[in-house]
């Protein structure tokens, strides 16, 4: 069976149909940078990169505009925007008013520095936008690498991949121009001073996506759209494009005044620059960062068929009103018939992430960075599987229990391929194994029933061959934990301890004491402390040379 997804588009499961079965086009939603992402946010991305490393995996089975099926190895060229502009706190809600969000996050990191939680001869300054969005965007670029996050690792070598939004705005104003002259967008304002909207009513197609129709949005989102703004709209559900602010902290000249894009503006512009364009459109883009005359005109004029992607990807969140309004804009602006589009083929949208069943939240105490996780000792290894292994479409519940046991399951994976490397080098592998995995992998991303598809092979498989070890690879490149970064042991005389533990006195002077009753025999003190120690969180496993492994249990 070929690749199954769940096109939130179409509402329905359907098979993955690329353009070209040999190359496929895969754009990201990325993070905004005034803050450091968090696990939930995270959960997006690796269901994203999970994704994106199965369909490139040769056991990947696509359908191609033939009609016939295609097995992988393929490329895939997967980009994820990062969106760097200072957009206003009600950005949800039109993003037209509140406050700055980079002054947010200046006030915020100026207490930090203080409090000294700003890590010690970092360059940021707390008054400047630019800096503040460098700095969280290097830290996100950080946390995504150490969780193997394949976009961003080859984004050190190719830039283009990671596009960031205020490098952008010169296509942003170009795309806003042809939407002017095309009649899907409109100014408001005096001249030099003016705001730009799109018309929702000139895309007929508008609310496909997210199933909003342009009835029920008449109202204006509900009354949360400030009576000042709706006024001076056509359409109540018309959206922004430009907003002409001189006063905005990061703000740029434009046709319509100095201002700032709205939200929706740029990842049509940064995944038309990277994706859309035949062959390699970044060697097109002109030299202000712009998609550029030529790459533009060639995508609106070249051919009939509507300009699209393969696959488009963000949190469920994004649905409305982002992806909806990209659809919008990006068929308006591309397409000479802009109701055959869609923008994407394939719209993947992973759910929320809860926490110990709990929506996230800084109040409640359960809200969670992987840097802050990291710190704790966590391994990437670990929060990568328990951020992976639940069905991108169910919500996910975020436990301390559950991330032990992924932690426990990623040093079972690396002991059996440890022990395969060492194995027979003629054994066959059960050729099952392989139809197994790859058919979870293509029923809608099964990650949960591939993984333990993989448990049960290894449950079977107590002598490994290095054919079992070949096989074990070809899962792990898709499920992306076994090569992750592994955290430093830390040895004393008595014991080592995994997975980035202190050697905690404590936890030393009772081992010290197990083994002294140990040498005397004494088993049931020895089973004590052994107890003790399970009860304060840490398991232990006795190792050659009479030391003692110490992990978290």
């Amino acid at each position: 069976m070929p690749l199954r997804l769940h096109n939130t588009l179409t509402k329905d499961l359907e098979e993955f149909h690329p353009r070209d079965p040999s190359h496929v086009t895969f754009y990201t939603c990325g993070p905004t940078v005034y803050d450091d992402a968090h696990i939930g946010n995270f959960r997006s991305f690796l269901a994203a990169d999970v994704l994106r490393r199965w369909i490139e995996s040769p056991l990947c089975d696509l359908t191609g505009p033939d009609g016939r099926r295609h097995r992988g190895p393929r490329r895939v060229t997967h980009v994820m925007n990062i969106t760097d502009v200072g957009h206003m706190t009600d950005d949800a809600e039109g993003g037209e008013s509140g406050e700055d969000r980079m002054s947010v996050a200046g006030r915020r990191l100026l207490q930090e520095k203080k409090s000294g939680l700003v890590p010690e001869g970092s360059p940021v300054d707390p008054s400047d936008p630019y800096q503040i969005a460098a700095y969280y965007a290097g830290r996100f670029v950080e946390d995504a690498r150490r969780l193997g996050l394949k976009v961003a690792i080859e984004a050190a070598d190719d830039p283009t991949l990671m596009p960031r939004a205020t490098r952008k705005v010169a296509g942003m104003i170009q795309v806003i121009r042809r939407l002017i002259e095309r009649g899907h967008a409109y100014g408001v304002g005096e001249p030099g001073s003016q705001t730009v909207y799109f018309h929702v009513p000139s895309f007929a197609p508008y609310g496909r996506l997210s199933g909003n129709t342009i009835d029920q949005l008449s109202e204006g989102r509900g009354g949360r759209v400030s009576a000042a703004n709706q006024s001076q709209k056509r359409h109540p559900a018309d959206f922004l494009l430009w907003k002409s602010d001189p006063s905005h902290v990061m703000k740029w000249d434009s046709p319509w005044g100095t201002g700032y894009p709205g939200w929706h503006i740029e990842c049509t512009v940064m995944a038309a620059e990277r994706l859309l364009a035949a062959g390699d459109a970044s060697a097109s883009a002109g030299p202000s960062g712009g998609v550029g005359p030529a790459l533009l005109d060639a995508l609106v004029h070249a051919t009939d068929q509507p300009a699209i992607i393969d696959l488009h990807s963000g949190g469920e969140d994004n649905i409305f009103p982002h992806h909806e309004c990209e659809i919008a804009q990006s068929c308006a602006a591309f397409n000479q018939d802009p109701g055959r589009g869609t923008f994407a083929a394939m719209w993947f949208h992973p759910r929320f992430l809860l926490v110990d069943g709990e929506k996230m939240s800084k109040s409640k105490g359960n809200f969670h960075t992987p840097r802050d996780l990291f710190a704790r000792g966590v391994e990437p290894a670990a929060l990568r599987l328990e951020l992976v292994k639940t069905h991108y479409r169910s919500n996910a519940n975020f436990t301390d229990q559950g991330l032990r046991d992924s932690g426990r399951l990623v040093d079972r994976w690396r002991s059996f391929l440890e022990r395969a490397d060492q194995g027979a080098a003629d054994s066959s592998v059960d050729p099952e194994v392989g139809r197994w995995f790859a058919a979870a992998m293509n029923n809608d991303l099964n990650v949960a029933e591939a993984v333990a598809e993989i448990n049960k092979w290894i449950s079977r498989t107590p002598e490994p061959s290095r054919n079992d070890a070949m096989m074990m690879r070809l899962f792990d490149d898709v499920i992306g934990v076994v090569g992750l970064e592994r955290p430093a042991s830390a040895s004393t005389e008595i014991g080592v301890f995994r997975d980035g533990l202190a050697p905690d006195p404590t936890v030393v002077h009772r081992l010290h004491a197990r083994a002294a009753a140990r040498a005397a025999r004494d088993f049931a003190t020895s089973d004590r402390i052994r107890d003790e120690l399970a009860a304060m969180g840490f398991a232990i496993k006795d190792v050659a040379g009479g030391k003692v492994e110490v992990r978290r249990n």
